[in-house]
C-alpha cells in the first residue's frame, strides 16, 4: 500500500477529520461535479465515488449528496452510512429508507437504481467487504453507538 494512501487512512479516522470533512467533502464535489457536467468528483481521487440524487424523506424534494462507494463485481455498490463516524445516521440514509429508487451519477452516467437496507449475514458480509476496501470505517463505527447503515444499490430499469 502507498505511504499516501495509508496517510489519508489515518488522518480520515481523526475526529478533526470527522468535523471538518462532512462540511467541505460534499460541497466541493457538488460543485465540481456540477460545473464538469458528472464528469468529476474530486473525492473520487482517493475512494471511488458517485452522486446519489434521492427524494428526501419528509420533503420528497430531489436531495443531491456525493458519496464514497464500494463497486461491487456484479455492477451493484455498497454505501456505507458512516457519516465520517459522528453519532446521527447521515440524512441520505433516511432518504432511501423512505424512498429506495434513486439515481445516481457514476463516471458521467446518470444511471436508475432501487437501494436495499442490509441486514443480517448479508449486512456482516458487505461490511468485511467495506473494512477491506476502507479501514477506517472500522474507527467510524468504534466511536458512535449506532450501527452504521449499509446499503447495496442495483440498477433498474425505469428512467
Amino acid at each position: 500500500m502507498a505511504v499516501g494512501l495509508r496517510l489519508i487512512q489515518r488522518v480520515s479516522a481523526t475526529r478533526a477529520f470527522a468535523r471538518v470533512a462532512p462540511h467541505v467533502v460534499p460541497a466541493l464535489d457538488r460543485t465540481v461535479h456540477r460545473l464538469t457536467r458528472g464528469r468529476v468528483l474530486p473525492s473520487a481521487r482517493m475512494l471511488p465515488g458517485l452522486v446519489l440524487t434521492a427524494r428526501g424523506a419528509r420533503t420528497g424534494q430531489p436531495r443531491v449528496t456525493p458519496l464514497a462507494c464500494v463497486p461491487e463485481a456484479d455492477g451493484t455498490w455498497l454505501l456505507i452510512g458512516s457519516n465520517f463516524g459522528r453519532p446521527g445516521h447521515p440524512a441520505w440514509t433516511a432518504n432511501l429508507l423512505a424512498h429506495p429508487d434513486a439515481e445516481v451519477s457514476w463516471r458521467g452516467e446518470s444511471l436508475p437504481v432501487r437501494a436495499r437496507l442490509l441486514a443480517g449475514e448479508e449486512r456482516a458480509e458487505a461490511w468485511r467487504t467495506a473494512l477491506a476496501f476502507w479501514p477506517p470505517y472500522a474507527a467510524y463505527q468504534a466511536r458512535v453507538e449506532r450501527e452504521i447503515r449499509l446499503f447495496r444499490l442495483t440498477r433498474t430499469g425505469r428512467h
